[in-house]
């Protein structure tokens, strides 16, 4: 028996970090919210590790006394190994911006999660994990709920003046309206394990992410130090290169490895501690954030490359903006298209901005060359890589990219 006598203000489906970050930004302004997770949390997942400028939105989250009190590794710096083994000098964030900003964290994602759930529900976000959301509900073009599933198959309808999909990669709406629209230019995927007693350097470089790139540069490893001597590495590369025509991806994973000197060393006296994943579908965006009555945020309006570890800060920034133009749509009575996707045009640009650092990787792009040829360009390749990308005057950075492309093609003729 369905049950219809269900009606809040905005409902999140998903319990994530951009679930958590809209839910908990709206009930801080007296929105009331409902918010669906299928699993029931602590539960695993990837993506590890936070840049600097997540700690602006975790700030307004009141999350980030919580995480100076946790247990997660201090993160201060980026390092950059080439296929043959050089090391880039680290990209320190405090040399860039002196503030508490700049330190972040290596975290254990089902910890980070549940944190920012609970935390949701501390400021009156009425949670229910082991929920499926089964569909959304529309009149006409505008979503007006949710159905839903509880996990003894009972089943009701819950109304809401909005519905927020967070739900990852899977997004119910993505799919439902069809909006994902694939990046043939990163169709990557990537395979990864955790060890226990990983090699890691000392003082403020133990917390370091390390980006290696494999001897024949089809691929580069991640390698993340966590807490509890845990660290957390993976290899990516082209879909066809890592999935077609080999092994298992256990296998996969161990000849890259050998491929790798850098990485298999930080790891050749430690522990393998769980199997191996896989995960085979990455970059793509949706056709549009927002329709009436309806917002994608995080994963579910668009994925990048793992390259620069900006998942959860879009995740975050998402979620901002989104729970920002709900309210001022609540008070106004408008929750149309045009007032929910204000932000829009704004957040696309600035992931453009790391989708363009990403493929520039790809293409061959040499930090520590880089830095050494413009000079004057290494605070803003470090905004670029602390996700400082909302800004116009990083646009510079590209030209200056392109140039020293075609500098190399023409010295390699």
């Amino acid at each position: 028996m369905i049950d219809t006598n269900n009606k809040t203000q905005v409902v999140v489906i998903g319990g994530g970090p951009a679930g958590a970050t809209v839910g908990t930004l709206l009930a801080q302004q007296g929105v009331q919210v409902e918010l669906f997770e299928r699993e029931k949390f602590p539960r695993f997942h990837i993506g590890e590790s936070l840049i600097p400028e997540t700690y602006w939105v975790l700030k307004r989250l009141n999350m980030i006394d919580k995480l100076k009190h946790s247990p997660f590794i201090k993160k201060y710096s980026v390092q950059f190994v080439s296929d043959t083994g050089k090391q880039s000098a680290p990209f320190y964030f405090h040399d860039n911006k002196d503030h508490d900003c700049s330190q972040t964290w290596q975290v254990r994602r089902s910890e980070f999660d549940e944190m920012m759930l609970r935390n949701a529900e501390e400021h009156g976000v009425k949670t229910h994990e082991g929920v499926r959301v089964l569909d959304v509900l529309f009149e006409g073009d505008k979503a007006v709920g949710v159905q839903i599933m509880d996990e003894d198959g009972n089943k009701r309808e819950v109304r809401a003046d909005v519905v927020v999909d967070a739900s990852g990669q899977t997004s119910m709406l993505l799919n439902k309206l069809k909006l994902r629209v694939p990046d043939p230019s990163l169709n990557k995927g990537s395979i990864w394990t955790y060890y226990k007693g990983g090699k890691r350097d000392a003082g403020r470089d133990e917390g370091a992410t390390t980006v290696l790139q494999v001897e024949n540069k089809k691929g580069w490893f991640w390698y993340i130090p966590l807490h509890d001597d845990t660290v957390s590495i993976g290899v990516v590369g082209d879909f066809d290169y890592l999935f077609k025509g080999r092994g298992s991806h256990e296998e996969v994973f161990f000849e890259e490895l050998e491929k790798c000197p850098g990485a298999k060393m930080r790891v050749e006296n430690a522990e393998q501690i769980t199997k191996v994943f896989a995960t085979k579908d990455f970059t793509y965006k949706a056709k549009q954030a927002a329709g009436n009555g309806w917002v994608l945020i995080g994963d579910a309006l668009g994925f990048l490359d793992p390259l620069y570890s900006s998942g959860v800060l879009l995740a975050l920034k998402s979620g901002e903006l989104a729970a920002d133009a709900i309210v001022e749509g609540l008070k106004k009575g408008d929750t149309s298209r045009e007032q929910l996707a204000g932000w829009e045009a704004d957040y696309l640009v600035g992931m453009e901005r790391m989708r363009k650092l990403v493929c520039a990787y790809y293409d061959g792009f040499n930090f520590g060359k880089f830095v050494r040829r413009f000079p004057d360009h290494r605070g803003d390749i470090t905004d670029l890589l602390i996700g400082d990308l909302f800004k116009d005057s990083l646009d510079k950075v590209f030209e200056s990219i392109d140039t020293m492309k075609v500098e190399s093609e023409a010295m390699a003729e």
